[in-house]
């Protein structure tokens, strides 16, 4: 009697599942002729793509984690060039969407240093030999994130020359407006008094504080109902600008916890470097204008 009601009612105990699990819910469960989850990601291509080259346990933790920064990079940029495009057609409401997704996936990349920090300095000195000169200040997509940013540098091309697609990549963005030029000639397109100097700068250059710029975002802040977009635009572009600090903080914070001060394995000064970083400023007026207010 006890058996057969298991059996009526499905019992997950019973050692003999009904027929209909066989179809789990309704779940497909042939795919040699439909294109399956797996197919969609390229998750063959991806799972296979860690080659560690140390005997140490660790080395996949610092390739998952560079793998997976670079991915969250690839749709920063992806949001990024749609950005501008926005801004430059005067179609705000997208670009805001936008803006508020990068800046999420900046707080993903701040916490991906937390899993990086729980390997110890002689876990990765095991693994550091079989590194040789890779370094992530060779990532081109970060480079792009930074011009795109504002904050370019020419000679940073030179890292690039044996990638001829990565060079050619990173010299356009190096002579495109960044985003927050498109947002300047926003200002000016609205009417705002911004200097015909600034709105005609060498796009090459990195962003440079401009105190009609400053003008003109003070007079938005000082009247938000009156240029309430381009209101929500500043504080869009501040949100970004914040995430920004607190990745760079937890990158320079993790790296001395992790090698201390020894020179980075591309040749840079490591920590020393990551520290100056710090003081950069993408969007000038954007933070000089509430001391101001």
């Amino acid at each position: 009697m006890s058996d057969s009601k298991e059996t009526a009612s499905g019992c997950p105990m019973h050692a003999a599942a009904p027929a209909a699990d066989a179809q789990w819910h309704g779940a497909d469960m042939d795919f040699s002729n439909k294109m399956s989850y797996g197919d969609y990601l390229g998750l063959d291509q991806i799972l296979t793509a860690q080659h560690p080259l140390s005997p140490n346990h660790n080395e996949m933790l610092f390739i998952v984690q560079h793998q997976t920064s670079e991915l969250w990079m690839k749709l920063m940029l992806h949001e990024m060039h749609a950005v501008r495009a926005h801004l430059q057609s005067d179609d705000l409401a997208p670009a805001f969407k936008m803006l508020a997704r990068v800046a999420r996936i900046m707080d993903q990349l701040v916490h991906a240093w937390d899993v990086l920090a729980t390997m110890t300095p002689p876990e990765y000195t095991a693994i550091r030999p079989y590194l040789g000169a890779s370094s992530g200040f060779q990532s081109y997509q970060y480079r792009e994130i930074e011009f795109i940013l504002g904050n370019k540098n020419a000679a940073l091309l030179n890292v690039h020359t044996t990638a001829p697609d990565a060079f050619a990549v990173l010299d356009k963005a190096l002579r495109e407006p960044s985003v927050y030029d498109e947002a300047i000639k926003l200002l000016a397109r609205n009417g705002l008094p911004v200097s015909a100097e600034r709105l005609n700068a060498d796009w090459t250059l990195p962003t440079a504080a401009d105190e009609s710029v400053k003008e003109a975002w003070l007079e938005v802040y000082r009247d938000p109902s009156r240029h309430w977009a381009l209101y929500e635009l500043a504080e869009k572009l501040v949100d970004l600008e914040t995430a920004f600090r607190f990745w760079r903080f937890r990158h320079v914070t993790t790296v001395e916890r992790i090698i201390g001060f020894k020179t980075g394995t591309g040749g840079t000064a490591g920590v020393s470097y990551l520290r100056k970083m710090l003081d950069v400023v993408l969007f000038p007026e954007l933070f000089a204008l509430r001391t101001a207010l």
